[in-house]
């Protein structure tokens, strides 16, 4: 197995990310590889001299269908032959990225990203090359394995990425963006080093899609990623600050204290999806923290309904006894939704003084129980007379009734 590549800043040659360990997957490399097809029942002996053109086609029989392989099948499996052969193999593949034949190109393109694991070379000079080719269907799969290489080698697609997220046409830098999401997500320190010149630049277009990326680098981009969503934050383009806006709720997960900055700078936005973003970030935030209550209390006298209703609704779990009653009285004063008045009514309501009977009787203590002198006395209960009792005493049942 090929060692475990180690990616380096170009600038300074220091390895990126060197307190994160990355460990490959174990169907990564399968991922890599050209589809599945017929070129896999080549034997490992047969691969060079047939990619090379040295032998003829070869010819086999599986499954009562007859198959003959060439030499495009011979190059889709180069990254299969022994060690020992590697190199014969990369010269192989050099010459098939050059090759006259689109087809070859395309073949030797689907290789590309598992060989270049064993062999580097100059391997991305000809990716860059044929992201360039006359050919659509070779810049096709260029595209494709672009996207497939850029994670493994960050460093060394460094400048392809750079031209390509600016390349005019629009499937192209549809491709670059995709492929430097994908590299952000394992490389985020990369991911940020791209954004950082991208939100700089005077093309809308790229600040939008750039801050679309800002999500993918939000929860481990550190205090880079930090900086670059702020920056976004305060860009002059709505859908920029729009994206940067939905990083909140990500930040208010894994850097709280950053959260609270970034929420208190935006929560005078006018734009409605970025108001919603924070109203998000905001119920996540720690209320005990005495920032997060002032801009609670700011923005349940917000101009925006949806604003004064996320914020009114955390006032009794911040506030409580005569502060809650002195807030709420205070904001009831300027309210016109009926619903809200009603909610900052009842909490504005002191039940000592203002409720109902049972209110204001709920929090006295029932009074002792102050025993008689005769209480200690126990009498029998009174005899009920009988019929034969009533006639003894000489008086008829009737009087007895009446």
């Amino acid at each position: 197995m090929p060692r475990e590549y180690v990616a380096r800043d170009p600038r300074t040659g220091k390895r990126i990310g060197t307190g994160q360990k990355r460990r490959r997957k174990k169907s990564g490399f399968a991922d890599l590889s050209p589809d599945s097809g017929p070129w896999e029942r080549l034997e490992i002996a047969e691969i060079i001299p047939l990619a090379t053109g040295k032998s003829d086609k070869i010819e086999f029989l599986t499954d009562g269908k007859r198959w003959m392989l060439g030499r495009i099948d011979a190059i889709k499996a180069l990254s299969k032959v022994s060690e020992g052969d590697a190199e014969k193999a990369y010269d192989a593949l050099v010459d098939a990225l050059e090759d006259n034949f689109p087809d070859v190109r395309i073949a030797a393109l689907k290789v590309l990203p598992s060989f270049a694991l064993r062999r580097q070379g100059i391997l991305l000079h000809c990716l860059s090359d044929r992201l360039l080719d006359d050919e659509e269907a070779v810049r096709d799969e260029a595209m494709n394995c672009l996207k497939k290489i850029a994670p493994l080698f960050p460093s060394g697609c460094e400048e392809i990425l750079r031209r390509e997220l600016r390349d005019e046409r629009k499937i192209h830098r549809n491709n670059a963006f995709e492929a430097l999401k994908l590299t952000a997500r394992e490389w985020p320190e990369v991911g940020c080093l791209h954004l950082d010149e991208i939100i700089r630049e005077d093309d809308t277009d790229l600040r939008i899609r750039g801050s679309l990326i800002l999500r993918t680098v939000a929860s481990k981009g550190g205090a880079e990623a930090w900086d670059l969503i702020t920056w976004s934050l305060q860009d002059e383009e709505v859908r920029v600050r729009r994206n940067a806006a939905k990083t909140l709720t990500i930040l208010a997960d894994v850097e709280p204290r950053v959260a609270v900055i970034l929420v208190e700078s935006s929560i005078g936005e006018n734009d409605r999806a970025i108001r919603n973003s924070v109203i998000k970030a905001l119920k996540k935030l720690d209320i005990q923290s005495p920032r997060v209550v002032q801009m609670i209390l700011k923005g349940a006298s917000d101009e925006d309904l949806e604003m004064r209703k996320a914020c009114i609704s955390q006032i009794s779990i911040i506030l409580s006894g005569q502060e809650l009653r002195e807030a709420a009285g205070n904001l009831l004063k300027k309210e016109k939704d009926p619903g809200l008045k009603r909610r900052l009514q009842s909490l504005a309501l002191d039940p000592d003084f203002e409720g109902s009977e049972d209110e204001k009787n709920r929090k006295l203590a029932p009074a002792e129980y102050v025993p008689k002198d005769d209480d200690d006395l126990v009498l029998p209960p009174p005899k009920t007379l009988g019929e034969d009792d009533k006639r003894q005493s000489g008086r008829p049942a009737s009087e007895e009734s009446r």
